[in-house]
């Protein structure tokens, strides 16, 4: 066994342990959203912190190996894969705090609407985020293909959801503060899955050796 494996699983390890903290994020914030819950919402925010530590450790832990190794090609792709996920992973958390700060000032007014496509977003986005860490761990790239194939439907609801949030705000002006913050909201589930999404290209990438970022294979 080379000496280096022990390295290689404690990095995966670290990210998974990562992505399962941001996952959660994303599950809390719409569960602050939906039950108008300041607990949640301010739970959320406080436990970023956390997230952003777990970034610092795994950059620190890539670094370390790097310099410690002489890496094969597989290897060097594993370590900018990790380099390139971490990030992302970091800036999903973010959006989850945006999500609840959103949450909290929407609790000092009245409910606006039901809120139907928004949940829907968010269990997109949760979903999507699973499975690319999912193709991750296995470097599946027909795992991380299809994950990416999701994000038009991301895409498509969200505007959806705009069109109707629209029709709140020129039927009433009181309503424009509320929609637009909602619209907000709807719009961070979306940069949530293309999060997802910039993962599984990196994914594709560890697996194959080919970079699709902006390619017509990752449009």
């Amino acid at each position: 066994m080379r000496h280096f494996d022990n390295d290689i699983e404690e990095i995966k390890d670290l990210l998974l342990r990562m992505g399962a903290m941001v996952e959660e994020a994303i599950q809390q914030s719409i569960r602050a959203l939906q039950e108008r819950d300041l607990a949640i919402a301010e739970q959320v925010i406080a436990n970023d912190d956390r997230i952003d530590e777990m970034e610092v450790a795994i950059d620190q832990r890539v670094i370390e190996l790097i310099a410690k190794m002489q890496p094969t090609a597989g290897d060097l792709r594993f370590v900018a894969t990790a380099m390139k996920i971490t990030p992302e992973l970091e800036r999903i958390a973010d959006l989850a705090v945006d999500v609840c700060e959103r949450a909290i000032e929407l609790n000092t007014e009245a409910p606006l609407k039901p809120l139907v496509d928004i949940p829907r977003l968010a269990r997109m986005a949760q979903d999507m985020v699973r499975h690319a860490l999912d193709a991750f761990v296995r470097r599946d790239a027909v795992l991380a293909r299809e994950v990416i194939g999701r994000d038009d439907e991301v895409d498509s609801l969200t505007e959806q959801s705009f069109r109707e949030l629209l029709t709140y705000m020129l039927e009433d002006s009181k309503n424009i503060s509320r929609a637009i913050r909602l619209t907000f909201i709807g719009k961070y589930f979306e940069r949530m899955a293309d999060g997802a999404t910039n993962i599984c290209e990196m994914v594709v990438y560890l697996a194959e050796g080919k970079v699709i970022k902006h390619s017509n294979e990752s449009a």
